[in-house]
């Protein structure tokens, strides 16, 4: 890499502006011509198609289940509209599988560099560490909301196909309004995005710190799982109120007759803390770091 007087130099030159090096478009055009970017946008896409086809061998979705839970309840009314679908789609993933792409997206894109030898070429360009981070930390995070924006709209036009357009049917009784389900399936999605940014921080911070790119990915989603189980240990009491996976599911409050907001304000808090504190320590760490590869 260049050393500090030849890229005081470079930064001296005629025309030559900081927040013009890496421009997002650039790096966005990168990402999406990835195979694993592909891939993941191929497997959201296909779910919604996958549990229309199991609804269909299966019979009445939540049929076979005695239970009583809110995940039953949710299923039970699966086929009512495409609105329900949708709902039932962005429910049955945004435990798990909707954490593998903000992780992978999130987690892949410094350690990735890092790992092809590219990310020492790519400072000597010059391309400041900050500009670095930045263009990569928002376009991961565009192409993360991305993917959850794409699956409840597959989700919106193959259930509109398999059972028609209509109002989302309450598990609990009565329905929204055909006019009010976009907005309140785009609250969710909103709600979901923001509480997934513990996992971005978590993997954007990780990717910094290693050159393996499965290591970022792999112990952010490994964290996220941890957070998840000790959410389960009831015997944590209030003190679960500070893990971001105890309002994971608090988006439902956005489907009720009556919009509300406590759980959903307090989860957003929650998890833009949590957030802010790790990409803090990503810019930070990063900003000191001898990069070698």
């Amino acid at each position: 890499m260049s050393s500090a007087p030849e890229i005081q130099a470079l930064a001296e030159a005629p025309g030559y502006h900081a927040r013009r090096t890496l421009p997002l478009r650039v790096e966005a055009m990168r990402q999406l011509r990835r195979r694993r970017t592909l891939l993941m946008g191929g497997v959201l896409a296909a779910l919604p198609f996958i549990l229309i086809i199991a609804f269909a061998i299966g019979g009445t979705p939540g049929g076979g289940d005695g239970g009583g839970g809110s995940r039953i309840n949710l299923m039970d009314v699966a086929t009512e509209s495409a609105a329900n679908f949708a709902a039932t789609c962005l429910f049955v993933s945004a435990g798990f599988l909707l954490v593998v792409p903000v992780a992978l997206f999130c987690g892949d894109t410094v350690a990735s560099e890092a790992s092809w030898s590219s990310l020492r070429y790519l400072l000597a360009a010059p391309v400041p560490r900050s500009r670095l981070l930045w263009s990569k930390l928002v376009v991961a995070l565009g192409f993360s909301l991305a993917a959850m924006v794409l699956l409840p709209l597959v989700a919106l036009g193959a259930g509109a196909a398999a059972y028609g357009w209509g109002p989302l049917k309450l598990p609990t009784g009565g329905a929204l309004a055909s006019s009010d389900t976009v907005p309140r399936l785009a609250l969710v999605v909103a709600f979901v995005f923001v509480s997934q940014l513990v996992t971005a921080g978590l993997a954007f911070w990780l990717s910094t710190k290693t050159d393996a790119p499965l290591g970022a990915v792999g112990g952010a989603v490994g964290l996220t799982i941890v957070g998840n189980v000790l959410d389960a240990v009831t015997a944590l009491g209030d003190w679960r109120e500070f893990l971001p996976a105890h309002w994971q599911f608090a988006w439902a409050d956005a489907l009720q007759p009556d919009l509300e907001w406590g759980g959903m304000a307090k989860g957003a808090a929650v998890s833009v803390t949590y957030a802010l504190i790790l990409f803090a320590l990503a810019f930070r760490g990063f900003s000191r770091k001898d990069i070698v590869s």
